[in-house]
């Protein structure tokens, strides 16, 4: 080209950069992706040439460069791959891409900007206006007689060509940063950005004199070739500070879709608090996003490591994301995937799987409240721990447990706790009457409890403090009451003017004489609307409602000691000492209460 040639750009709008700014992109670090991404394509597609005997010369360097002019406030990205002719430039720069841009925004301007994903690959060019007020291009093909063009915008629909002078293949993209935009001029920045979004592309990108991404990442290679410590040592390089990962599941397939990547199970809080090491979403390793939740499952979101797929829609609705057929088979393949590993651990070695089983314990609990298919595959393979730290699949604790904890109707009832210290009294009355007391204190076990008795049948999960063990677990033998009628109607108000509390309902039960003389109780379907309260709003009351069951043990000799005490007045301390203990047992005797108790006790002393 010997000539300028200037032009209006093939668009049928006259304001598309305001339209692409709007819609196309929500983040405007998302134009050095989009250009260091064109110019690794433009790489790509060189060496591609070469392999296939249609480009002869030597490809020398093919590093790609990010610069910084602080004088003249530019930003620049080089590159020596394939080049563009002054045609190829009129075509893709000028008229394919902007048509192009036109129709993504046609089809979708009435979509939320909230819902916008990710700006769409092909049109990455133009996400440089967002930032600049003015763009050059320097480019040079790899084609023999080739010859070197600039072509200029600033960002109206005008551009020049002009014939330019540049020795080596490649272009070189330049962008003059508006004055609202001069942040993108700061070196940290800049290496954070590239760090961000180029850590893994497959060509070395360099930038103030050092490369700055790994172009061999560990999922693009076979798994065959690779050793336990280079999946540690990969998870530390994606996240530096976190411990090391308990095991790891390597993902690759082809077909009916792309996607690779390697998924590590984190060693997992007791609670769901939102983490910064997050899975992160690739394309051909391209970073794209670390939210996933509309790619995998919402309980695969507690795990970490890398999918990278060229087959996820980028830029659409949320809405046609979850349609999209091939996220849905991505999504099916990835459960399957996650649970095979975990059956496979389960069979091949429990010993080691009830090791691990108390940092995935609540993820798998998660997963298959959420998920049905995930729930099927795993329901042979779930873990229940007892006080003792001995593990039971429900098939072993219904065998081991034996008949002792099925109830009259043949429910087998699995008595838990959720706090082994603040109701150790009522789990030790139940292992010396030869009951197994299971631990249930995730954040999720009252969903999961919830759930698996509806899908469960003849299955109840009852807290080890919600009732006297006679009606936990009720059977058809009767346990009688030492005292006479007129003698429980005594005690039961000597309790009652003690309390003087309508909120407080008094039973008197034949219970084992070895246990408490009294024990405050709270039914369990209240129990778990309470707790799932808690969950809900943490700041609530930690303490237990106003309404709550006091169930006293006719058949305790502290029972009996009270009827033959002589002077009301001892009868009343007696009682006041019996319920401020149950109270005590529930954390509930606090303040003034717990001082009279102390001062009592001492004069009982």
């Amino acid at each position: 080209m010997s000539t300028t040639e200037k032009g209006t750009l093939s668009i049928n709008t006259e304001n598309i950069f305001p339209i692409i700014k709007k819609f196309l992109y929500s983040d405007q670090e998302i134009f050095l992706r989009e250009l260091v991404s064109n110019a690794v394509d433009a790489t790509s597609k060189l060496t591609q040439l070469a392999n296939q005997g249609e480009f002869s010369q030597d490809i020398g360097d093919t590093k790609i460069t990010v610069s910084i002019n602080e004088a003249l406030k530019t930003i620049t990205i080089s590159d020596r791959g394939i080049g563009m002719t002054g045609d190829e430039v009129k075509k893709y720069i000028n008229q394919i891409a902007f048509s192009g841009a036109t129709e993504f925004i046609e089809k979708f301007k009435d979509a939320d900007a909230h819902k916008q994903i990710i700006g769409h690959f092909g049109l990455g060019f133009y996400s440089a206006f967002m930032v600049a007020k003015k763009v050059e291009i320097y480019t040079l093909s790899y084609k023999e007689g080739a010859e070197a063009i600039r072509w200029e915008c600033d960002g109206s629909t005008e551009f020049e060509i002009t014939p330019h002078v540049k020795q080596e293949r490649g272009t070189e993209v330049v962008i003059h940063l508006m004055d609202d935009c001069l942040e993108f001029l700061e070196k940290n920045k800049i290496d954070t950005m590239l760090k961000k979004y180029c850590k893994f592309l497959p060509v070395e990108i360099e930038f103030n004199g050092k490369v700055i991404n790994n172009p061999k990442p560990l999922w693009t290679k076979p798994p065959i070739d690779l050793k336990d410590e280079d999946y540690t040592q990969f998870y530390k390089e994606l996240y530096p500070f976190a411990e090391e990962p308990l095991f790891w599941i390597h993902l690759n397939v082809d077909y009916p879709f792309n996607l690779t990547g390697v998924l590590y199970f984190p060693r997992m809080k007791k609670d769901f608090s939102t983490s910064q090491e997050k899975i992160q979403l690739y394309s051909r390793q391209v970073f794209i996003t670390d939210e996933v939740k509309d790619i995998v499952p919402e309980f695969l979101t507690l795990l970490r490591g890398v999918i990278d797929s060229p087959d996820i829609p980028l830029n659409v609705s949320r809405s046609y994301l979850q349609a999209d057929s091939n996220v849905k088979k991505i999504h099916t393949y990835i459960t399957k995937k996650v649970g095979d590993k975990l059956v496979e651990l389960s069979n091949k070695n429990r010993e080691e799987f009830e090791k691990k089983w108390k940092d995935i314990g609540l993820f798998v609990k998660y997963g298959m409240v959420t998920d049905e298919k995930f729930q099927e595959k795993l329901k042979d393979s779930l873990l229940i721990e007892d006080v003792n730290e001995k593990f039971y699949t429900l098939k072993e604790a219904q065998e081991s447990f034996g008949t002792n904890q099925l109830d009259k109707d043949g429910n087998f009832v699995i008595l838990y706790t959720n706090d082994s210290e603040k109701q150790h009294s009522y789990i030790q009355n139940a292992i010396k009457q030869g009951f197994t007391v299971i631990k249930m204190d995730s954040p999720i076990d009252n969903h999961f409890m919830n759930h698996f008795e509806m899908k469960l049948e003849k299955i109840n999960w009852k807290r080890v403090d919600a009732d006297i063990l006679e009606k936990l677990i009720p059977k058809n033998e009767e346990r009688h009451s030492v005292l006479s009628t007129s003698e429980e109607e005594k005690i039961k108000e000597l309790f009652k003017k003690v309390i003087n509390n309508n909120s407080v309902t008094i039973h008197l039960e034949g219970m084992s004489p070895e246990f408490f003389p009294a024990v405050i109780t709270l039914p369990e379907f209240f129990r778990r609307m309470k707790d799932m309260s808690l969950m809900m709003d943490r700041s609530g009351s930690k303490n237990m409602p106003d309404m709550f069951d006091l169930s006293i043990n006719t058949n305790h000799s502290v029972i009996s000691k009270i009827l033959k005490t002589e002077t009301e007045e001892e009868q009343i301390n007696i009682v006041s000492q019996v319920y401020d203990l149950a109270l005590l047992s529930q954390n509930m005797l606090l303040g003034e209460k717990l001082t009279a108790f102390m001062e009592r006790s001492i004069k009982i002393i």
